[in-house]
């Protein structure tokens, strides 16, 4: 067999410890998330204890934390996702509560938690929703099925819940009135940052693929927005300098990259990069890209459907042994077992790991907080507004460290109906994780994902098919104006989706051989093409630039 075809196998390998537990740098909006969701939740649950009904804070925290969701969006695309999420949340909340006012059988509930599980997996997956994903949306539809619920009940509960969506749907656009396009700066900042490590480092290839995926963040940024405003323009040419500092290290100035990065920052005007002078519409061919389509809905569930039935299958089965072990909340082992599956079995191990150390430490922090929670009703609610504050804030440098509040928070809020035993609370949940994280990882080896294999074939087509298209351009003497550009960015998303799935199916167990050689040389030759086409429009070539 040549090189060029060669394959590795992809079959059970070693599974990481070093580096799980690490942790990263926070976000650079780390405070964003975690103020949004204490304004969110706040008034609802302060308006409850005045009433005297923090009994009903379970309906109303399910709109409230949708206040988590989409902060990386520009804000019209964010109006319309957090509006989803809302819905989604609410219909989840709805079935749930309808589910647990026709029956009491634990089995049966558990069941309808883990199908519910599995949709919002796939879902969140299919429409990219983002952090913190599905888990948030499981959590609470799991939860509901436990409490006690009649049929007349749920109208009255459920508009508690879209109230409070209303009002997070509010504190999630109001900063928009401040920095209105403030998401797109950051996404430009981040991509040009990455291009810049990229130029500094051009024989590093995950360097490069990381400064590819920043871009074509940015763009998709960028390109969710509507109308061109002239502050979008201007993030557009800076966006396009960044795609050049990828496709033509050597004659990149990576100080000048991060100097309008910097520039990005605060409310200042957008810097204006040279060289594009009046052709920057020509050359950007945001027209093409914006008449382009994406896949459906339908096509993008497709290939998750090994991972909806991992979750599925594996929030079920847990369900059930934490039931046969006579532990209370079952729902508590379904919601870790949903927690783990990311896109591969060596993530979902790693996300295991994570889920279990911060839930072991976070169970410590609930003994040490239950004292101060039980001195009344209002500590009680402080005190989760404080852990869901820390949850936010700590959680993107790891999953274990902001698992650390949201265990104790988790705990605290199964006391807002009535006072509970904390060495009862404490040896459940120790329990469910156990159970949640050993039965979820168990499924995700036992289902196997071929479809893994699939994506990298047809992500290699994509990149083929991209990359003769834009030979095909380079070789005419005159293409149509803004396709070469189109082209170009065709060709740098195909790249970055065929190093997506590659990554996922090399942490995939039990799968045909990966061709390893064949995606490194699809890559190597998309590389090759993307800097003819920058040296064919002349991008190249700005004031301080070259080397």
């Amino acid at each position: 067999m040549s090189s060029a075809t060669r394959s590795v196998p992809s079959c059970a390998r070693r599974l990481p410890l070093a580096g799980v537990l690490r942790l990263g740098r926070p976000s650079d909006i780390w405070f964003k998330p975690a103020l949004s969701v204490v304004v969110a939740v706040a008034p609802p649950n302060l308006t409850l204890l005045a009433l005297g009904r923090l009994d009903l804070a379970m309906y109303t925290m399910a709109g409230s934390l949708c206040a988590l969701y989409a902060h990386n969006r520009p804000y019209a695309a964010r109006a319309r996702a957090l509006a989803w999420v809302v819905v989604g949340m609410l219909t989840g909340l709805g079935v749930a509560l309808v589910a647990a006012s026709l029956t009491t059988n634990a089995v049966v509930l558990v069941t309808v938690g883990a199908l519910l599980a599995a949709a919002q997996k796939a879902l969140c997956d299919a429409t990219r929703i983002g952090p913190p994903g599905h888990v948030v949306l499981a959590f609470i539809s799991s939860a509901s099925l436990f409490v006690p619920q009649t049929l007349g009940q749920v109208p009255g509960h459920l508009a508690l819940g879209a109230a409070a969506g209303a009002w997070a749907w509010i504190v999630g656009m109001a900063p928009g009135l401040v920095r209105p396009h403030g998401p797109e700066r950051r996404a430009t900042a981040h991509a040009l940052n990455a291009a810049a490590v990229s130029a500094g480092a051009p024989d590093d290839p995950r360097a490069r693929a990381a400064a590819a995926a920043a871009v074509h963040a940015a763009w998709q940024s960028l390109l969710s927005t509507g109308a061109r405003s002239a502050a979008r323009r201007a993030l557009e040419r800076l966006v396009v300098r960044a795609e050049v500092a990828i496709a033509a290290p050597s004659e990149t100035d990576p100080g000048r990259l991060r100097g309008w990065a910097r520039d990005l920052a605060g409310t200042g005007p957008v810097p204006c990069p040279d060289g594009l002078g009046g052709a920057a519409d020509e050359l950007l061919g945001v027209e093409a890209a914006l008449a382009s389509t994406e896949q459906s809905l339908l096509r993008r569930l497709g290939p998750l459907a090994p991972i909806a039935l991992r979750t599925a299958l594996g929030c079920a089965l847990a369900g059930y042994v934490s039931l046969a072990l006579g532990v209370g909340r079952p729902y508590w082992a379904l919601v870790t077992a949903a927690s783990l599956y990311q896109a591969n079995v060596t993530l979902t191990w790693s996300r295991g790991v994570q889920r279990v150390v911060g839930n072991l430490l976070g169970v410590l922090a609930f003994a040490a907080l239950a004292p101060l929670a039980h001195v009344g009703q209002a500590a009680l609610v402080l005190c989760c507004l404080a852990l869901n504050f820390g949850a936010e804030a700590l959680i993107g440098r790891n999953y274990w460290l902001g698992s650390v509040c949201v265990t104790p928070m988790a705990l605290l809020i199964t006391e807002f109906a009535r006072s509970q035993q904390p060495g009862e609370l404490i040896t459940a949940r120790v329990l469910d994780t156990l159970v949640g994280a050993l039965v979820g990882f168990a499924s995700a080896v036992a289902v196997t994902n071929r479809r893994a294999g699939d994506r990298i074939e047809g992500a290699l087509s994509l990149v083929e098919r991209a990359q003769e298209h834009a030979a095909g351009l380079l070789a005419e003497e005159r293409p149509e104006p803004g396709a070469l550009e189109a082209a170009r960015r065709g060709l740098s998303a195909a790249v970055v989706d065929l190093r997506s799935a590659a990554d996922a199916a090399a942490g995939e167990w039990w799968q045909r051989a990966l061709p390893e050689e064949r995606v490194m040389r699809a890559e190597q030759a998309g590389h090759r093409t993307l800097a003819a086409t920058v040296r064919r429009q002349g991008l190249h070539c700005w004031e301080g630039a070259q080397a």
